[in-house]
């Protein structure tokens, strides 16, 4: 038990990990805001593709991997029409934040509840290494989205360690569905598959939607496709490798 609450612990840590740089960013120009937002969107491009999707697919079928992807996409998208009036200086502790950013924080935040589910039941289903290698998989994935988290708060003058805090806790999240994945395990694997798709919907809206339209912004496209294209390769290839 100890092992797997270290692990699930690191692995949703791996957030707040990745959101790290953003404590030495002081300004982000458009040009390098565009590059980065770019470079993340193809890291999680990858993820998705070649991480979410196919774990979704091991375990069910192309129906429950549709169903998800597509209430994953509904509910983003709800999100995103309920937000679009909203004061969120009503809200003291995200005041300033715009309404892009809030609903690129809602939306890893919903995304991670159902990926710490899937770490707590690779654990609790006792099979040798397999929930050393998810919650490593899912840490790989994590670390790009607290990065993308912290970036988007420190653009809106946000402080840099409000803006840390408030990025590792869309990981920490995970650590509370992880405990009920593991102590709950033969009652909800079946809900895993659902849960991965959901996330992978939620995230591919995200970056059609928000990352990569951000991304060339000012009109330099050609810079942050190469970039978008390294954050696929970059990822590919821990996923190859590592996942």
């Amino acid at each position: 038990m100890a092992e797997a609450f270290l692990g699930i612990v690191i692995s949703a840590m791996a957030t707040g990990l990745g959101a790290i740089p953003v404590l030495f960013l002081n300004n982000v120009s458009p040009r390098l805001k565009s590059l980065l937002l770019g470079y993340a969107s193809g890291i999680m491009v990858a993820a998705t593709t070649f991480s979410l999707i196919p774990e979704s697919l091991k375990s069910s079928n192309i129906w429950v991997l549709s169903i998800g992807m597509l209430l994953g996409t509904f509910v983003l998208n709800y999100i995103h029409s309920k937000t679009e009036d909203l004061d969120t200086s009503d809200f003291k502790f995200l005041s300033g934040v715009d309404r892009k950013t809030l609903v690129i924080i809602t939306a890893i935040t919903l995304h991670n509840l159902p990926e710490g589910l899937s770490v707590g039941v690779s654990y609790g289903t006792g099979v040798d290494n397999l929930g050393a290698i998810i919650a490593f998989a899912i840490g790989l994935q994590n670390a790009p989205e607290g990065f993308l988290v912290g970036l988007y708060l420190i653009h809106q003058k946000m402080s840099k360690m409000k803006a840390f805090m408030i990025a590792t806790f869309t990981g920490a999240v995970e650590i509370i569905t992880a405990a009920i994945g593991y102590f709950l395990a033969a009652e909800v694997a079946g809900l895993v598959p659902y849960g991965l798709s959901f996330a992978a919907g939620a995230m591919l809206f995200v970056i059609y939607k928000e990352l990569i339209p951000e991304s060339q912004e000012d009109h330099q496209v050609k810079f942050p496709t190469y970039s978008f294209i390294l954050g696929l390769i970059s990822m590919l290839y821990l996923t190859i490798h590592f996942g």
